[in-house]
């Protein structure tokens, strides 16, 4: 039985971390072989201010990785992040183009093209779409569930979730990666990646958010019928958390990190007063993602509820807070994922439990997943001339 070994590679703006895994049978999870990371250098709130040093960091996981592993990373799946990367929102439609009034993937591509072109051009200026994820489909008027190539009608419809990110930043990751000697097989947003992992699929199917609370951003996407319907990132995140009691306790940032994350620490405090400066602040990141929540329509709609991840996801507080302000069930996002890693020497388990691994070890999922469905309705952005005019002429065959 041969083997498939895949890479992912999560550029987080705290650290970088490393998965290298290894998939034999379709439907089993991928075997890990090896994880590395390394400290985060040249990013702010996700956007990279110097590709060389992002590049070493990059460099210094992947080498940690390959020396568990015994495997040596040629190309990999890699995340991104931060405050430049959103969720747009379109509907589009187009007339079915064949006689017998059969739907096409042409037609289907056409559909999602004319939501694309009715984004207004202020808020794609400077952006470039990743992915396309149709969330709805209506033929003649009529919603329609699942698929619709090969259905009949007049008229097809589109509700579009386009996943973009700043065009520079893209650029900017994928020659930090390349400096390493890397081929970036694809790039994937970090919330869509972690879901992977982190959501079970009757979740999303009922829908939910998963709320990704990383250093110096919260990402969040939100999920319904198994598809992702919305994503959106903030720029506040742990650091905030941090800074504010370093402030209001007048200690170091380092005693402040560990209280928050409820580390042993010799300096005393009020408990009261610690509660009251954690909570003001996630308040701040809840409102946001309530506010996030009415935009769409889905304020406490939501039965699977909020699944909260990332690094400050171990705050005490953090669950019960989320459950009042918004008003859903609450519960923070388990990583228990153990394998026998067969090229590291190790007669144990492999195993990592943080979620904060869910990205690099989401991508590596994706990876092994050659099916669009089996992706979450995720469709890569910008076909290649000749695939599309075969669509064009199929359409015209009997």
């Amino acid at each position: 039985m041969s083997s498939h070994i895949t890479a992912g590679i999560d550029v987080g703006t705290y650290e970088v971390r490393v998965v290298i895994a290894e998939s034999n049978d379709k439907g089993h999870l991928p075997s890990i072989l090896g994880t590395g990371r390394a400290e985060s250098k040249g990013l702010r709130h996700g956007y990279i201010i110097n590709t060389v040093d992002v590049a070493r960091s990059v460099n210094l996981a992947v080498r940690q990785a390959e020396k568990i592993s015994g495997i040596k990373i040629k190309r990999a799946f890699v995340s991104i992040g931060g405050a430049g990367l959103s969720g747009i929102n379109s509907q589009g439609s187009t007339i079915v183009s064949r006689a017998d009034q059969e739907i096409t993937e042409n037609d289907i591509e056409q559909a999602i093209t004319a939501a694309e072109e009715s984004i207004s051009d202020t808020l794609i200026q400077n952006r470039k779409i990743i992915y396309s994820i149709p969330v709805t489909w209506k033929i003649d008027g009529k919603p329609v569930l699942g698929r619709v190539l090969g259905m009949k009608g007049v008229k097809l419809e589109a509700k579009v979730l386009f996943v973009s990110c700043i065009e520079s930043h893209l650029d900017d990751l994928v020659e930090a990666v390349e400096k390493t000697g890397i081929e970036v097989i694809d790039v994937v947003a970090s919330p869509i990646a972690a879901s992977f992992v982190t959501l079970s699929k009757s979740q999303k199917i009922a829908g939910c958010v998963l709320a990704n609370i990383g250093a110096e951003t919260v990402s969040i996407v939100v999920f319904e019928d198994n598809i992702p319907i919305s994503l959106e990132v903030f720029s506040i995140g742990g650091s905030d958390i941090t800074n504010d009691i370093a402030l209001g306790l007048k200690i170091s940032l380092e005693e402040a990190e560990s209280i928050k994350l409820g580390g042993v620490t010799t300096t005393s405090y009020s408990r009261k007063r610690l509660e009251e400066i954690i909570s003001a602040r996630l308040s701040d990141i809840f409102d946001l993602i309530e506010a996030h929540l009415k935009k769409i329509g889905k304020s406490g709609t939501l039965p699977a509820g909020i699944i909260i991840t990332g690094g400050s996801s171990s705050i005490g507080l953090i669950e019960d807070l989320a459950r009042t302000y918004l008003k859903l069930p609450s519960r923070i996002a388990t990583l228990n994922i153990s394998d026998l890693s067969t090229n590291s020497g190790n007669t144990g388990k492999f195993q990592i439990k943080d979620s904060s691994w869910s990205v690099a070890y989401g991508l590596c999922i994706m990876g092994n997943l050659p099916d669009e469905e089996e992706r979450l309705g995720l469709r890569k952005h910008g076909k290649n001339l000749i695939s599309k005019l075969i669509r064009v002429l199929k359409q015209f065959l009997p």
